[in-house]
């Protein structure tokens, strides 16, 4: 049967999640963390989303982002191929790195954009790689919380829904993040769709 193509408009607003294939590890170093890093800032350049969100874990990915006019599935199927393919270089291996197709959620940005957020930068917390969400290098918290020297991440609309002040908006959006580290939810909340 064939795949049902994923829905694109350009302003939708996904939950992007992609682990590896039975459950291997898709970051082995730093120098892997970067590069995905890397690949991502150039295709986000060259197909201009927006991009809210991140946290890269040992095996598996969340990104939260706004596509444009270049559809998702294009993105993902050249980000996803050519992290792979220096991946398998590097390691001397071959096949699928990840898992399958990877899982887009389509979500209403007005009502879920700051929850999907918190649970997405909460992701190493819940894991019990850190006890708090700014000590984790791999994620784009630590630029809502603190200077940040790249502007990979495009903060500006989560920071107004706490304030006009930047200071003030990154101490309250930290509150807001720190508030949910005992609430603890299932996924499927945080998306705005029912169980399965």
């Amino acid at each position: 049967m064939a795949r049902k193509p994923r829905i694109h408009f350009p302003g939708a607003f996904y939950h992007v999640i992609a682990r590896g294939n039975r459950g291997q590890k898709i970051f082995r170093d730093d120098q892997d963390y970067e590069r995905y890093l890397s690949f991502l800032k150039e295709y986000k350049a060259r197909f201009r989303f927006l991009l809210y969100a991140y946290t890269l874990m040992p095996t598996h990915i969340h990104i939260l982002l706004e596509v444009s006019e270049t559809p998702l599935s294009r993105l993902m199927q050249i980000l996803q191929f050519r992290y792979t393919r220096n991946f398998n270089i590097k390691y001397k291996k071959w096949g699928h790195l990840f898992q399958g197709r990877y899982k887009a959620i389509l979500c209403d940005k007005d009502s879920y954009f700051l929850e999907l957020s918190a649970y997405i930068h909460l992701n190493p917390v819940r894991a019990g790689l850190i006890k708090y969400p700014h000590q984790y290098p791999w994620s784009s918290y630590r630029f809502y919380v603190r200077e940040a020297k790249e502007r990979l991440v495009d903060g500006d609309f989560l920071l107004a829904q706490f304030s006009n002040k930047k200071a003030t908006a990154k101490r309250e959006y930290s509150r807001f993040v720190r508030s949910r580290i005992s609430q603890g939810h299932r996924e499927e909340n945080v998306n705005g769709v029912g169980p399965r």
